[in-house]
């Protein structure tokens, strides 16, 4: 089942205990992001609020006791998408709360997807569907999905990601 509008923003809303992402993509084409980007590269200063409405997503879901994590797959050198992400958008995400690692598989190879997907609750599994050039196809709700394997592979990632600060130290 194909998730947007209403029923995509209700997984951020719904979920009981932890929401969790698996980001590999080399670059993220959104339209939304595209203004902003444009002046990271132009090397212009970062717009006050910039990513907020995220950030009252994240704290909200702390203050209730949920958490937020992520892994950020990257493998240099770093596309200016990620370095976008690295120096306006990864900072304030952890500001609000969550948690997020990053994943250096330059010289390594790991048995992990090269399919982002967020996971919610460790019960439910939604893929996020790019086209190689980073612009999102859709978000897929998996029926029925391996637990086993999704949480194999949270956890291996988890186990050789460092810490966002430690990373970019």
């Amino acid at each position: 089942m194909l998730l947007d509008g209403e029923p995509w923003a209700a997984m951020f809303q719904d979920f009981k205990r932890s929401a969790w992402r698996f980001e590999v993509q080399p670059t993220y084409t959104m339209p939304a992001e595209a203004d902003s980007l444009a002046r990271f590269l132009r090397g212009e200063p970062k717009p006050e609020g910039h990513n907020a409405k995220w950030h009252v997503t994240v704290r909200d879901a702390i203050k209730a006791g949920k958490t937020f994590g992520r892994v950020r797959v990257v493998r240099q050198p770093l596309t200016d998408y990620q370095r976008y992400q690295f120096a306006w958008g990864i900072p304030g995400n952890i500001k609000a709360g969550e948690d997020i690692r990053v994943l250096d598989l330059t010289d390594r190879d790991l048995d992990l997807p090269d399919q982002d997907f967020w996971m919610f609750d460790e019960t439910t599994v939604v893929h996020l569907n790019y086209r190689p050039d980073g612009t999102q196809i859709n978000r897929e709700l998996i029926e029925s999905p391996d637990l086993k394997k999704y949480l194999g592979w949270r956890d291996l990632a988890l186990e050789n990601a460092v810490p966002f600060g430690e990373y970019r130290a």
